[in-house]
């Protein structure tokens, strides 16, 4: 017959590998939630340093047609962030490329902020 000593170590030791398990399971499903909420406060910020100048709430205070409303960005074929990376990477045409002052990915960070923000009505702010 085991000791109530013994059996308290056993219950210990499963209360420890449950508890583990479960902060493990939190790890990975937590991941991608805040990864998606760092990149969204990355790409705000790299927004406002770099785009918002011209885009201020979306639009565009050079060429109205310009802007990154939702139905201007589809009519213009660019209807997805990876379209919209590209125009902050390599510009399109008076402006300028972005892609050193972006950094490495920096183009589709903000390229998805704005995609969401379009798809908000810039609402979100």
């Amino acid at each position: 017959m085991e000791s109530p000593q013994h059996f308290l170590q056993v219950i210990s030791k499963l209360i420890y590998q449950v508890f583990f398990l479960g902060a493990l399971v939190t790890i990975i499903f937590a991941f991608p939630v805040l990864t998606s909420a760092i990149e969204s406060s990355n790409g705000k910020d790299l927004f406002i340093q770099h785009c918002s100048g011209c885009h201020l709430n979306g639009g565009n205070i050079i060429r109205r047609g310009k802007n990154l409303k939702l139905a201007a960005l589809k009519r213009s074929g660019l209807d997805n962030p990876e379209a919209i990376a590209e125009i902050a990477r390599i510009g399109i045409g008076s402006m300028s490329g972005y892609e050193e002052v972006l950094g490495k990915g920096g183009d589709q960070v903000v390229a998805n902020w704005i995609w969401k923000q379009a798809q908000n009505a810039w609402t979100q702010g």
